[in-house]
């Protein structure tokens, strides 16, 4: 039995490697409308165009609040969403947090903070209509601190922080608000930090797998089904956790 037959789904950072497995994976178990925000427009037709019928490609810069609200009003929500997943985020540059600049920390506090909590605000009346449940993407990064990638791991602190307010908040209503955490997973995203150490890429490659007990780095998928089981009737008395899929780092 498919777990989300006809339900509507919305994930923002749709068109990135983690977006838009957990996409297909949703429509693979019969999500009946999925609402795929992302700002790669490029990528985002191909993803839709892969799904089929069920995917509707919505281009959204998650840093703008005008392009935010512009989107979201051009969705027809009015029937509800049954579940909300923010999968939008980015690594930044890399640079120790003691290097970053006013204006790079400010974009991914926009994006990574900022954009989860809008998205949430945008889509509250439709989740309430279905009683629907929310899903953020955290990361292993913002449950302990990090010396390489400090501004990344401030942010996804925020997210945690973020999620379990949201589910107090909304407990009473029976919407349910639920957090995944990803350690390392194979991604462009990793390889973007480890390109980030420059000549020493191959040795933070080695670090970062030496610190999962699994020795291995996780995969997309791993994270998926994550998520599918927060999102689903299986977590129906799971709210407020920050759930962590990460070969046992932080065990």
């Amino acid at each position: 039995m498919r777990r989300f037959a006809g339900k509507t789904v919305l994930i923002t950072g749709a068109a990135g490697s983690l977006g838009a497995d957990l996409s297909q994976a949703f429509a693979r178990e019969g999500a009946g409308r999925l609402y795929l925000v992302d700002r790669d427009e490029a990528r985002l037709g191909e993803l839709s165009t892969a799904i089929g019928r069920s995917a509707i490609a919505v281009r959204c810069d998650l840093t703008s609040v005008s392009d935010m609200r512009q989107a979201w009003d051009g969705m027809d929500l009015a029937s509800g969403i049954d579940v909300l997943v923010t999968a939008g985020g980015t690594l930044g540059s890399g640079k120790p947090l003691l290097e970053v600049d006013p204006e790079e920390f400010d974009q991914m506090l926009s994006l990574n903070v900022r954009g989860t909590l809008l998205a949430v605000q945008l889509t509250l009346a439709a989740l309430r209509h279905r009683k629907g449940c929310i899903v953020t993407y955290g990361s292993t990064a913002g449950l302990t601190g990090s010396r390489a990638l400090g501004a990344y791991s401030t942010t996804k602190g925020a997210v945690a922080l973020l999620t379990r307010s949201l589910a107090l908040s909304l407990a009473e209503e029976g919407i349910r608000v639920n957090s995944v955490c990803p350690g390392s997973i194979s991604s462009p995203m990793l390889e973007q930090n480890f390109a980030a150490a420059g000549a020493e890429a191959e040795m933070r490659r080695q670090m970062y797998q030496d610190l999962h007990p699994m020795k291995r780095f996780g995969e997309a998928n791993e994270v998926t089904q994550a998520v599918l089981y927060l999102a689903s009737d299986a977590a129906s008395y799971t709210t407020g956790v920050s759930l962590p899929v990460d070969g046992g780092r932080l065990a």
